[in-house]
């Protein structure tokens, strides 16, 4: 993968982080039905953990340059 598609893949991930916060900071607090508190809580676990997971990729797949 290039440098530039690395930047492109970690902005992704901080993204995924960025949502999954604010859906965590709704459903814990601004929404009171059970039901949709969980699918926005199982939501944002699934992107905070892709994210997580992405920018390990990023961070350990090392330098690009030749």
């Amino acid at each position: 993968m290039t440098s530039l598609g690395k930047m492109w893949v970690s902005f992704a991930s901080m993204g995924f982080m960025l949502i999954s916060m604010g859906l965590i900071y709704f459903s814990r607090y601004k929404i009171s039905n059970k039901f949709v508190k969980f699918v926005f809580a199982i939501i944002a676990y699934i992107l905070l953990i892709s994210g997580f997971l992405t920018m390990v990729y990023v961070v350990f797949s090392g330098p690009t340059g030749r």
